[in-house]
């Protein structure tokens, strides 16, 4: 059986650092950046654990914004 991986891309310019895909993702893989922010002063949100994303869209379907989008690649064993 084939395993899906997935990956979380942000649009840091437009994440205002609500936390609600931090919130949403069932394996705890999104955290807001530490110091970084973007223009308009906002922490955005990074994603730490690439290795368990299984790209489930939980982060992109409660982002308010639309800054989220969530890519899967089918892994084969």
């Amino acid at each position: 059986m084939a395993k899906i991986k997935g990956a979380v891309q942000v649009n840091t310019e437009r994440c205002k650092g609500c936390s609600l895909c931090v919130v949403a993702c069932p394996f705890n893989l999104l955290a807001l950046a530490d110091k970084a922010v973007n223009r308009r002063g906002y922490r955005y949100v990074e994603q730490h654990d690439t290795d368990r994303c299984t790209g489930c869209t939980s982060c992109a379907i409660v982002c308010p914004d639309g800054c989220i989008t969530v890519y899967r690649k089918k892994i084969e064993n």
